[in-house]
């Protein structure tokens, strides 16, 4: 079998079955391991997948800069949105990541809604201005721009100060043994710290996020509290997330 027919085959079974291990391909394909860390590699080299202790999972396309990723899966992100903007109460300190779901988040909050928005992404204070009841603090710190965000210490030691409601976390990669992952390692350290801030954690989680993950750790799914998914997600991954203890909700889920 040529290289490139195993590595096609390889991300056909990726894609089947949401993980690989490298002992269990060498078996299947009847090469060394080396050999099928050598194509693992190679195709991780290229962002077909990501490489994780003793196999590999699906990589995300969500790492992807923050223009290219306004224009993927805008359907689904949008209904997340909607459906996640349910879950706010009048009076809350609400913390909003960046990113270009929960830049949809803040659409659909309602023009009477009194809260406190705090944020380390300009993006989203920016677009909450025009808001009437909405007070807006801003968290300081080094701009990241690939994401639109603050990071580092400035940042840290302003989330410190920080008693808030809800976090809505922004992740790239979201499965059940990987936990929530993303593309930065000091934007995981944010977003650990932010998580750390609230009485719960909420993921608005659009499909080019599910089973998926990226090179840092932000912590395991028990970290989260809340996942929003679309109606169409696979049954066998929201039972998989759910007997880590997290709450699932679908968009079409009676408020």
């Amino acid at each position: 079998m040529l290289t490139s027919q195993r590595k096609q085959l390889i991300l056909e079974k990726l894609a089947a079955e949401g993980q690989v291990q490298s002992k269990a391909l060498s078996a299947h394909f009847a090469v060394s391991e080396d050999t099928i860390r050598r194509d693992l590699r190679e195709l991780a080299a290229e962002g077909r997948l990501q490489r994780v202790h003793g196999g590999a999972l699906p990589a995300s396309s969500a790492t992807v800069p923050f223009s290219e990723r306004k224009s993927v899966k805008m359907d689904a992100k949008k209904n997340v949105a909607r459906k996640g903007a349910k879950l706010i109460s009048p009076g809350q300190v609400v913390i909003v990541d960046g990113g270009t779901t929960t830049s949809e988040l803040i659409a659909f909050l309602p023009a009477d809604l009194r809260i406190t928005v705090v944020t380390h992404s300009p993006s989203i204070a920016l677009g909450l201005v025009e808001h009437p009841s909405i007070d807006v603090i801003l968290i300081g710190g080094r701009l990241y721009k690939h994401s639109i965000v603050t990071v580092g210490a400035a940042a840290i030691e302003g989330i410190d100060n920080i008693h808030a409601d809800l976090f809505f976390m922004g992740v790239t990669g979201i499965h059940p043994e990987a936990g929530l992952t993303t593309g930065d390692f000091e934007e995981a350290c944010i977003k650990r710290a932010f998580s750390g801030r609230a009485a719960e954690t909420v993921v608005l989680a659009s499909p080019e996020k599910i089973n998926t993950a990226s090179s840092f750790v932000i912590g395991e799914l028990s970290l989260v509290n809340t996942i929003v998914v679309g109606d169409d997600t696979d049954r066998a991954w929201i039972n998989a997330v759910r007997e880590k203890g997290v709450s699932v909700v679908k968009t079409s889920d009676p408020e």
